[in-house]
């Protein structure tokens, strides 16, 4: 009884250690991706809002700089 709660008593099967690493490994691979994706993201955010701010000066109408 004890042995089937436990499971095998050989130890881990390898096959599950070996998928396990190769989820963990995917993990870490998406989270670094991520990681990326949101680095590019805010640069990208930051580019367009600095560009809607230069687009929202209207150099016709500003007035002359002071001498």
């Amino acid at each position: 009884m004890a042995k089937a709660l436990l499971g095998y008593v050989g130890g881990s099967d390898p096959r599950l250690l070996a998928e396990m690493r190769r989820l963990q490994q995917r993990v870490q691979d998406l989270e670094s991706e991520l990681v990326r994706i949101q680095a590019e993201n805010d640069a990208l955010t930051a580019a367009a809002s600095h560009d809607s701010l230069i687009e929202s000066i209207d150099a016709h109408q500003a007035e002359p700089a002071l001498t």
